[in-house]
C-alpha cells in the first residue's frame, strides 16, 4: 500500500497535502523577472502554490500591478521585496 506520493506537484499523504520541496527550490533559484513574460511566469508558479504561501494575495497583487497596460514596467526594490517573501 502506498502511504504517500507526488500528484500534480503536491506531496499527498494520509497527513494531508504538502508542497514538493524540489519544485520550491527550483522556483527560489529563478532570477528576478526582467520583463512582463517573467512576471507572468512567476505569478503562474505563485498561484499554483498559493495555498502554501502566507499572504499570497498581497504578494501577487503587488506584482500584478506591473501587468497593467498603463503602467510602465519598473521592477524596483518594492517588487523585489514582494518576490523574496
Amino acid at each position: 500500500m502506498v502511504t504517500e506520493g507526488i500528484v500534480l506537484g503536491h506531496k499527498i499523504s494520509f497527513r494531508g497535502i504538502k508542497v514538493n520541496k524540489a519544485k520550491v527550490e527550483i522556483i527560489e533559484k529563478l532570477p528576478p523577472p526582467t520583463n512582463i513574460k517573467g512576471i507572468q511566469s512567476f505569478l503562474g508558479h505563485a498561484k499554483f502554490y498559493r495555498r502554501f504561501i502566507k499572504d499570497s494575495s498581497k504578494i501577487v497583487k503587488q506584482l500584478s500591478n506591473l501587468l497593467n497596460k498603463d503602467t510602465p514596467f519598473k521592477f524596483d526594490a518594492f517588487c523585489l521585496n514582494a518576490l523574496n517573501r
